[in-house]
């Protein structure tokens, strides 16, 4: 994990709370960390997230593959990262009743306000994950942190789960970055009669499931009069809105021979 850039204190605190940090929900939902308020140690990452809209800050390369498993998820409503649990005195207490040492800044002797990776809304409620290695969970005192974090959720009725890498299909995660890299479809061919005529074309030739698929890029480009590049782009925007159903579990192989009735669905646009 990065180090802290700045002493922690109850000016910041307060600071944080008046930025609405912790605070709101979906796109309006700002962080208790960013990712600037750490030294980079590589790991960190910004991503715009397709369920909120806003740019979420992962703070490990196990939360971002966590967060693309849960923004790809339908059921997903809201996705809230670093969440804060703020209060403190109820925090510490928990800590006193456990007999574990509560985390406080050195220097300013102020206690630091523990956060949970992410709390998730789903259509069956909300509820709290925290992403660790498995390794780390050798060290006793990452243990107690988390066992603090436990404990309170608990309190508030909320299901909160630890998550591994052991629990992430990074096969999916990595086919998730790759559908969303790149420029967005609407980026690339203006207008919605166009850029929706060019993906039933694509669909069409999709189907047929004869084609070879850089010959279908190439038609769908040449047909609408579109850049190099803007077929597979196509593709992706299917895959994404489930126009397209691929294998997710397993690497994405475009070379691979198509089965018609099972690795594609047509939908009305």
């Amino acid at each position: 994990m990065a180090k802290r850039k700045r002493i922690w204190n109850k000016e910041k605190y307060h600071r944080y709370l008046s930025e609405g940090r912790g605070q709101g929900t979906a796109s309006e939902y700002k962080p208790w960390i960013y990712i600037h308020d750490f030294s980079s140690n590589g790991s960190v990452s910004r991503v715009k997230g397709m369920t909120t809209g806003r740019i979420h800050h992962l703070l490990s390369n196990q939360e971002l593959w966590y967060f693309y498993l849960l923004d790809w998820s339908e059921k997903t409503m809201d996705i809230r990262e670093q969440f804060p649990l703020l209060e403190l005195e109820e925090t510490i207490e928990i800590a006193d009743s456990l007999g574990i040492r509560y985390p406080y800044d050195r220097k300013s002797g102020f206690p630091y306000v523990l956060t949970s990776d992410f709390l998730i809304t789903t259509g069956q409620g909300t509820v709290a994950r925290s992403v660790k290695l498995a390794k780390d969970l050798d060290n006793p005192r990452v243990c107690e942190k988390l066992e603090i974090e436990r404990q309170y959720w608990k309190r508030k009725g909320i299901e909160w789960h630890l998550v591994t890498e052991n629990q992430i299909s990074r096969a999916k995660a990595r086919n998730i970055e790759w559908l969303f890299s790149g420029s967005p479809l609407e980026e690339l061919i203006c207008g919605d009669e166009k850029r929706n005529q060019s993906m039933e074309y694509f669909l069409y030739l999709y189907g047929d499931g004869k084609i070879r698929f850089p010959d279908m890029l190439r038609e769908v480009e040449q047909n609408f009069d579109l850049k190099a590049g803007t077929g597979i782009c196509i593709f992706k925007a299917l895959v994404i809105h489930r126009k397209i159903i691929l294998e997710m579990e397993k690497p994405i192989d475009l070379s691979e021979p198509r089965e018609k009735d099972g690795l594609w669905s047509r939908k009305s646009m």
